[in-house]
């Protein structure tokens, strides 16, 4: 695509500092001709790197490389395009920044496209680029793949090299990315994955029902009739619950280290330089400067525990089943208490495969009231091969409408 001449839709995903013409990829590999739109936290030479704030982009030095898992793209042979919206140092999964405009999400109008990843989403989803990079630390892919009605991959925590990228919460960052298809999917994986893939054939399917007591009844009713639809392509499931104390001790415990991991990222800088932030973000950010002391260590505990009890399912041949977000995309225009009540409730999801480091991806399944919803399938340690095979064995029982 002619940078220059993006439409209002597709411009909207991309940075107004965004790249004059596009980075070449490599004339010849399995990536060769396709397109990518980059997540503007990951280094490009000669470009400064964003995190969603002006205040950082204008304190931020001029890239010398390309992040690891850019440069291996490129390497591959896709091209980038352009470097894509984000929200503010990636602290939230709704999708709107208030300095930068909110993505187009061409596949649910007038709603959200999901954060933080939000522009790779909008940019693939609007046909700009074919690969969108992104990361995922708390449901930063997995929910905009789950929004825009897209396959989209958070991997087994450290499969992926993520130097040269802007860090967010060490404990939980990914790589992650997007697309439309799922050959292509898998494609991607085969290029950005180490060599530390557990391979196992897929025996046994758990369905959690807690997580799907999360959900909205129309969304956890699409995605029953998908997993009867994939009868024939999965093992008969079985329903089980993954968090018997309830899932709200995990998601607190994310957010208290998600929130001490950024305090002592970005902590200074907002000190010195004393950025402005948009609605949402400023407050949490306010709120990472408090955490520590006992409560942090409360919830480190917490979190080794849960990753014990949650790999004790997560074995070689087993999946888990689970929706990707609660709902459909909010409203844009949806209130302050909306949003922060879709938050905490999808933060319950995302947590599982956080915690237990484990990869996770979204299959577009259908759509509800015409807006798509995702399926979540989480795998093992290693296992993300798997969970790409059965993106593209599954695919052909996508397409589920549900009013």
């Amino acid at each position: 695509m002619n940078i220059a001449a993006r439409n209002p839709t597709t411009r909207s995903a991309f940075v107004p500092h965004d790249i004059k013409a596009p980075i070449r990829g490599a004339a010849s590999g399995p990536l060769a001709g396709l397109t990518l739109a980059v997540k503007d936290m990951y280094d490009l030479t000669g470009e400064r790197t964003g995190g969603g704030n002006p205040t950082w982009l204008a304190n931020a030095p001029v890239a010398t490389g390309n992040a690891a898992a850019v440069q291996k793209l490129l390497d591959a042979g896709a091209s980038v395009i352009g470097k894509t919206v984000c929200d503010e140092f990636f602290y939230s999964v709704i999708g709107i920044n208030a300095h930068y405009g909110t993505p187009v999400n061409v596949r649910a109008k007038g709603r959200v496209p999901g954060g933080s990843s939000s522009g790779s989403a909008s940019a693939v989803a609007s046909g700009a680029a074919d690969i969108g990079l992104g990361s995922d630390t708390g449901g930063s892919v997995r929910v905009p793949a789950s929004f825009c009605g897209l396959y989209g991959i958070r991997p087994t925590h450290g499969r992926i090299d993520l130097s040269d990228a802007m860090p967010m919460s060490p404990t939980f960052d990914t790589v992650g990315w997007f697309t439309a298809g799922p050959g292509l999917f898998r494609k991607v994986g085969h290029v950005l994955l180490d060599s530390a893939g557990v391979p196992a054939e897929v025996t046994d399917v758990v369905v959690l029902e807690d997580a799907f007591a999360e959900a909205d009844p129309a969304v956890a009713a699409l995605l029953d009739a998908a997993l009867r639809a994939m009868a024939g392509d999965l093992p008969t499931p079985r329903r089980e619950t993954i968090a018997p104390a309830g899932l709200d001790s995990w998601r607190d415990a994310v957010r208290l280290i998600q929130a001490s991991e950024i305090w002592e990222n970005f902590g200074a800088f907002v000190q010195q330089k004393k950025p402005t932030f948009g609605p949402g973000v400023r407050e949490r950010m306010e709120f990472t400067a408090t955490v520590g002391g006992e409560a942090l260590a409360r919830a480190q505990e917490t979190r080794l525990a849960a990753r014990d009890l949650i790999r004790t399912l997560a074995v070689p041949g087993t999946v888990m089943v689970c929706p990707t977000a609660v709902s459909i995309a909010p409203r844009i225009d949806a209130s302050a208490e909306e949003l922060e009540n879709f938050r905490v409730r999808v933060q319950r999801i995302t947590a599982i495969a956080g915690i237990g480091g484990l990869p996770q991806i979204n299959i577009p399944v259908g759509t509800v009231e015409g807006c798509p919803a995702g399926l979540g399938l989480i795998g093992w340690p290693g296992g993300d091969e798997a969970l790409l095979d059965l993106a593209v064995t599954l695919s052909r029982h996508c397409g589920i409408e549900m009013e």
